[in-house]
């Protein structure tokens, strides 16, 4: 048994090396970027905190901060390791499918740009609505929230790894349809999958936007909503490409089978 795996480990061990060489590659060019990086990556902070000193009028105005002697390096690093992630994607997708692709047939190797382009697309699609939509609302609710009677001071290594903790769960989030569309290509699930799993999926998805969002229900809903949407956006292409086919009912079955008895 173990020397049936060995080609596909073996084959696994390559595209795991290859994904984690580009990462490390795109790292290395997002490091030298990584104050440009950082300065998009807090400008939502940076604006709920200007709306908390307009709002409080206080002579201390809230600020972001570290508390570590190396704070500001290792931000860096995590910025650029979220950054270089982001760039090698697409080859991570690539990588990916060569790895199944063996297994599929020849029209299903020719979906390969689908795949890496749909996905690499969905995903950057789910980073941009979590940095615009969800995370201005989510940080002006929660900074200004008492800001009249405390001053936010933000500790910035918690603020990289929760910011890039909720870009990366809907990044991942809007993978939904693409995956649904390549599952449905393989014949592993219908709509009727989909449907009658439906109600698991809401408790999920809400179970999911709980642990990936801050602990209000704004943005909660803000993550929740769209995966929703997404699932029934996966329902209606999954109809399209392998929609569930009732089985013939057991009379027709069995007239079948007369007829063909009657008529050897």
């Amino acid at each position: 048994m173990f020397d049936e795996l060995r080609p596909h480990l073996v084959e696994l061990r390559k595209r795991l090396g290859l994904s984690v060489l580009s990462i490390f590659i795109a790292f290395i060019v997002a490091f030298t970027f990584h104050e440009q990086i950082l300065e998009w990556i807090t400008a939502p902070l940076n604006a709920a905190l200007d709306q908390v000193a307009e709002i409080s009028k206080k002579a201390a105005n809230g600020m972001v901060t570290t508390h570590q002697v190396g704070g500001a390096f290792f931000v860096a690093l995590k910025v650029s390791f979220f950054a270089g992630l982001l760039g090698a994607l697409p080859f991570i997708l690539y990588q990916i499918w060569l790895f199944i692709a063996p297994g599929l047939y020849a029209n299903e190797k020719k979906m390969i740009l689908p795949f890496v382009i749909g996905g690499s697309i969905m995903f950057f699609v789910g980073v941009l609505f979590a940095y615009y939509i969800v995370t201005p609302f989510g940080f002006q609710f929660l900074i200004t929230f008492g800001s009249f009677l405390y001053t936010p001071l933000i500790n910035i290594e918690d603020y990289v790894g929760f910011f890039t903790k909720i870009l990366m769960g809907f990044g991942l989030a809007f993978e939904l349809p693409v995956f649904a569309y390549f599952l449905a290509l393989l014949g592993l699930v219908t709509d009727k999958t989909l449907i009658d799993f439906f109600r698991y999926a809401i408790l999920i998805i809400f179970i999911v936007a709980a642990l990936l969002t801050p602990p209000d229900v704004l943005t909660q809903l803000l993550m929740a909503l769209p995966l929703v949407v997404l699932y029934g956006a996966s329902i209606l292409i999954v109809k399209m490409v392998n929609p569930y086919v009732e089985e013939e009912d057991n009379e027709e079955s069995e007239e079948s089978k007369t007829h063909q008895n009657d008529n050897p």
